[in-house]
C-alpha cells in the first residue's frame, strides 16, 4: 500500500519526534475537513492549465479567462486562481502534492473515482474489494466521523454537508448517527436560523444541471449556517462542482468553481478565526478525492484507466500544524493518512489498526 523505502524512514523519524507529547500538548480541540471533488493538482500549483485555458471547445467565450487567470507565471497563475492557499495556507499552513518537488500525494486506493476516494479519506485505508463504485451502498467501514461521533466529548457535535447525494451512506448515516446534509436536503429541525431558512427556499428553486449534485453555494451556506449556530466540534464539507463541470468539459466553468470555492473555504476560516470557540483552537485539512487526465481529452476523466487520476494533493492548518508552506520535500503520501492525522492532533488514538500511519510533517 505505501511506498516503503521512503515512508517508513519518515514515520520512524515521526515517532521520535512526537513520543513526548502527550493529549495536553496539542491545542486542536475542533476539525474542519474538505474536499473538493476531483480538483487537479495542476491547478493548485501551478494555475490555469496553458493548455486548456483558452480552448475554444471547453471555454464558452474564447479569451474569457485570460484577463482574471492567465500569466506567464505559474506562481502567479495559481494565486490568481486560489488567492487563500496562497496568501494564507501558503504563509501559515502546508500545502503537500507538488511532484514539481518531488511531493508526491496519492490515493492508495485504485479505483481513482469518488466513493472510494471519500471512504480513504474518511476512514484511513483502502477498500478495492468492497468500495468499488459509485452506488447508494451504506459504507461497511467507520469513517473517522462516526469513531468520534462514538466519544462522549465529541457526541452530538459531529456533521457533515455535501453538494453530492451520496454522501448520507459514504458516512453510513443510518449507523453512525452523523447529520449529513447532502443532495438536495433541505435543513430540518426546530429553530432553524434566517440562513437555513432562505437556503431552503432557494435550493427548492434553483436546481442546479445535476441530478444528483447541488450547487456548491447551498453546501457553503448550509455549513456555515451550522458553524455559526449549532457551533460543531467537527465539520466535514464536501464540495462537487469542480468535477462535475469537468466531467461536462467545461474549462471555464471548473476554474470558476474552484476560484469560487477557495472564497467558500476562506469564508469558512475568517469565521473561526472570528468566534472564542474555534480561534487558535481549530485545525482545517483540505484535500481532494481523486485526480484527472492531462491531456486536452483524458483531464475531463478519471478511473483506473487514466494514469494520473490517482496523484491528489492536501492542505492544513490550525494550531498544532507547523508554518512549513509548500511542502517541497520529497516523499509519498497518501491521503489514507488524514484520518489518524485528525486522531493525533485531537490528542487520541486512531481505534482502528488498519488506518495508514499519521502525517508527522502536520503535526508538530
Amino acid at each position: 500500500m505505501f511506498k516503503k523505502s521512503i515512508f517508513c524512514a519518515f514515520f520512524g523519524l515521526f515517532l521520535i519526534q512526537t513520543s513526548s507529547l502527550s493529549a495536553q500538548d496539542y491545542k486542536t480541540e475542533n476539525i474542519i475537513l474538505i474536499t473538493l471533488d476531483g480538483m487537479r493538482w495542476q491547478e493548485v500549483f501551478k494555475g490555469a492549465d496553458s493548455l486548456l485555458v483558452d480552448d475554444t471547445g471547453m471555454v464558452k467565450v474564447p479569451c474569457s479567462l485570460i484577463e482574471d487567470f492567465w500569466d506567464e507565471n505559474p506562481v502567479e497563475r495559481r494565486k490568481m486562481l486560489m488567492p487563500f492557499f496562497w496568501n494564507t495556507l501558503a504563509t501559515e499552513g502546508q500545502i503537500y502534492g507538488n511532484r514539481a518537488f518531488g511531493n508526491k500525494v496519492d490515493n492508495s486506493n485504485k479505483m481513482w473515482f469518488s466513493y472510494p476516494g471519500y471512504n480513504e479519506v474518511l476512514s484511513g485505508f483502502a477498500d478495492d474489494q468492497r468500495i468499488n463504485s459509485n452506488d447508494k451502498i451504506n459504507n461497511p467501514n467507520i469513517t473517522l466521523l462516526e469513531y468520534l461521533n462514538r466519544m462522549p466529548e465529541f457526541q452530538g457535535k459531529v456533521m457533515a454537508f455535501g453538494s453530492w447525494d451520496v454522501f448520507p451512506f459514504i458516512v453510513n448515516e443510518e449507523r453512525s448517527g452523523v447529520p449529513v446534509n447532502a443532495g438536495f436536503d433541505l435543513a430540518e429541525g426546530e429553530n432553524l436560523s434566517p440562513e437555513e431558512i432562505l437556503t431552503n427556499k432557494l435550493q427548492s428553486e434553483i436546481r442546479g444541471p445535476w441530478g444528483g449534485v447541488r450547487l456548491d453555494a447551498f453546501t457553503q451556506s448550509y455549513a456555515l449556517a451550522a458553524l455559526k449556530n449549532k457551533k460543531p466540534r467537527v465539520l466535514y464539507v464536501a464540495y462537487g462542482e469542480t468535477d462535475d463541470w469537468a466531467h461536462e468539459n467545461h474549462y471555464d466553468q471548473y476554474i470558476w468553481s474552484a476560484k469560487q470555492t477557495d472564497v467558500y473555504i476562506k469564508e469558512i476560516w475568517d469565521f473561526i478565526q472570528s468566534d472564542p470557540q474555534y480561534k487558535d483552537k481549530t485545525t482545517m485539512i483540505i484535500t481532494t478525492d481523486h485526480g484527472r487526465g492531462i491531456s486536452k481529452t483524458s483531464w475531463r476523466s478519471h478511473g483506473e484507466s487514466v494514469p494520473e487520476a490517482g496523484e491528489i494533493w492536501m492542505a492544513a492548518i490550525g494550531p498544532d500544524t507547523p508554518a512549513s508552506g509548500e511542502m517541497k520535500l520529497q516523499g509519498q503520501w497518501q491521503s489514507a493518512m488524514i484520518a489518524r492525522t485528525i486522531f493525533q492532533i485531537l490528542g487520541l488514538d486512531y481505534p482502528d489498526t488498519k488506518a495508514a500511519p499519521s502525517i508527522k510533517e502536520m503535526v508538530k
